[in-house]
């Protein structure tokens, strides 16, 4: 379905970044990618959750972004031992409950918009100081669920069309700090959300044969990609994994 492949990450360097919901799946293969190209990597996992095999050298953090001790804690820790912060990925999220909005209990909805939209701004703010100090940049994997209605995903949908408004929200009032922002929307990946979704077969993406599905290095180059000072040459807040200032960069394979 989709014809991606991933895009060169230049060299990290000295960098210090900081991923959210890096336990598994696009998370865990950016720890594994911004780690490859020489950044100081600091993997946020959600500690109730089996992590994936991550390189050596990452620095593990127990870090449940609706928790602001645990927050305070990662930030504390990464001032103390690398002194700056270079770019945040807030990549946890959370799509459950799946289902008809009129069979959901109202209060269901709560710990989608406490990852996908406050935990954000919870992460965003605690990192400011360090990324305002470093002229950084903070990266929401977002997807095209924040601004089309899908059946079924009331929880996510609506949620993260929070995380995009609010991306908007930190670029406009950010932008005199030097810190960068972007909302980079992902494609239907080959994760384990995805398995949740075909279970689940509410809407078109859940017909989507897990075999066309994205690789998760795909959108996991991409995130890296926007970590990189290359990336200050892209202006738009708003972006896409499928935008042409992206796949211009991919080793496509010629088709017919």
């Amino acid at each position: 379905m989709f014809n991606l492949a991933p895009v060169p990450v230049p060299d990290l360097s000295g960098k210090t970044i900081l991923i959210t919901g890096a336990g598994k799946g696009i998370g865990a293969e950016l720890v594994r990618l911004l780690k490859a190209q020489g950044a100081t990597v600091y993997a946020g996992v959600y500690p109730a959750e089996a992590v994936e095999p991550l390189p050596a050298g990452v620095i593990v953090l127990p870090l449940d972004v609706t928790k602001q001790a645990d927050v305070d804690a990662a930030i504390a820790r990464i001032t103390a031992e690398s002194g700056r912060l270079d770019a945040l990925v807030n990549n946890a999220g959370i799509i459950n409950p799946i289902g008809p909005l009129a069979s959901l209990n109202s209060d269901a909805l709560a710990p989608a918009f406490a990852v996908n939209v406050i935990g954000v701004h919870r992460m965003s703010v605690a990192a400011l100081p360090l990324l305002t100090a470093s002229q950084g940049a903070i990266v929401n994997a977002g997807t095209g669920a924040a601004t089309t209605p899908m059946e079924g995903w009331t929880a996510y949908c609506a949620s993260k069309a929070g995380m995009h408004m609010l991306t908007r929200m930190m670029a406009m009032e950010l932008a005199g700090q030097g810190v960068r922002v972007h909302f980079v929307g992902i494609p239907p990946t080959d994760t384990a959300m995805q398995t949740s979704i075909r279970a689940a077969g509410l809407n078109p993406i859940s017909k989507i044969p897990q075999e066309k599905l994205v690789a998760p290095a795909v959108p996991a180059s991409v995130l890296a990609y926007m970590c990189a000072d290359a990336a200050r040459a892209i202006n738009e807040v708003l972006l896409d994994v499928r935008q042409p200032v992206f796949t211009a960069m991919m080793d496509l394979p010629e088709t017919d």
